[in-house]
């Protein structure tokens, strides 16, 4: 059976003043029905573009999806049209945004809010749909649901404001949902019951999850698959299990070693990535990662390194994949 979402070897550019950015340069990923993939990389790494090309949402201009495919039940959307892919986006492909503050309108009540799209998508009357809403306020865990589809965003917490996106995009019953950076505006507690109840519900409902972040600490406990972007490409994919096991690109181990973790003493230091991401317009050449890699040698200044296998379901884009693993710890 083929994936419910298959990405291929997609390309998305911007005209900038300073010249062409290649933002998604060359992506392929894909996710089965139900499964929870995570993406994740630094700031201006190419996840949220690749989020919102798939979704349509590119501005043209100053973007454009310069090539690749992106199928969604078989059927690419990069070829419905900007009517097209409005009947999906909401319907059968749903997003959760990094700020639900600047997400929600400010002057229209989450009752409001919350109906519009099953209205529009579902084609039900007021009464269903608002029956609806409370129903899926109650599920995401939001006390007196019937009261807060009075009340107006300003009226709720960060936290309460992203369990109503969750509650938005699960209520045209989608296939698929997003889920952009959805807990970077919260305490760390918030963060873990955010991820908490998006994975217990996906999995209740059979709803396939993308989350999106730069945090690859925060998805070990929740992804089945993971992709790994710098500067426009997935650098490593794999199962997250072999992934965090046996990283087998520099940019993953340092993300690894930059984050807190269980299993080192409390009073071990961090370790963070040595310099800055590339500028965009002048990518320096081979290996973009080059610049900030220990394990870097002359050849990873000659050409790009193609993703290829390391094991099973893990793949990875680096000439000195094999000399990192022998000097990880196992």
């Amino acid at each position: 059976m083929a994936a419910l979402l298959d990405i291929d070897g997609l390309v998305v550019e911007f005209a900038t003043g300073a010249g062409v950015v290649r933002a998604v340069n060359d992506v392929s990923f894909d996710v089965e029905r139900g499964e929870i993939v995570a993406v994740v990389g630094e700031s201006g790494s190419g996840k949220s573009v690749t989020a919102l090309a798939v979704l349509g949402l590119i501005d043209e201009p100053p973007g454009r999806v310069a090539s690749g495919a992106i199928r969604f039940d078989g059927e690419d959307l990069l070829t419905l049209g900007k009517e097209g892919i409005r009947h999906i986006r909401g319907r059968r492909i749903a997003m959760v945004f990094q700020e639900p503050m600047t997400s929600l309108n400010p002057v229209l009540s989450i009752g409001r809010q919350m109906t519009e799209a099953m209205r529009l998508h579902l084609g039900v009357g007021a009464r269903e749909a608002r029956a609806r809403a409370v129903e899926l306020l109650g599920l995401v865990g939001i006390s007196e649901p019937e009261r807060r589809l009075k009340q107006y965003p300003h009226h709720l917490s960060g936290g309460m404001r992203q369990r109503v996106m969750i509650a938005m995009a699960l209520s045209c019953k989608p296939e698929l949902v997003i889920a952009d950076e959805p807990t970077t505006a919260l305490d760390v507690t918030i963060q873990a019951q955010i991820l908490e109840l998006m994975r217990d519900l996906c999995r209740r409902l059979g709803v396939a999850l993308v989350i999106i972040t730069h945090n690859l600490g925060i998805v070990a406990r929740y992804a089945d698959r993971v992709n790994v972007m710098y500067a426009g490409r997935v650098v490593e994919k794999g199962d997250a299990r072999s992934l965090y096991r046996r990283p087998s690109h520099p940019y993953t181990v340092g993300l690894l070693n930059s984050v807190p973790r269980l299993d080192r003493p409390r009073d071990a230091a961090l370790d963070p990535i040595p310099g800055n991401p590339p500028d965009p317009v002048a990518l320096p050449s081979g290996c973009a990662f080059r610049p900030r890699c220990a394990f870097a040698t002359a050849r990873c200044g000659e050409s790009v390194p193609a993703l290829r296998t390391m094991e099973a379901g893990h793949l990875a884009a680096c000439f000195e994949a094999e000399r990192l693993r022998e000097e990880m710890p196992a």
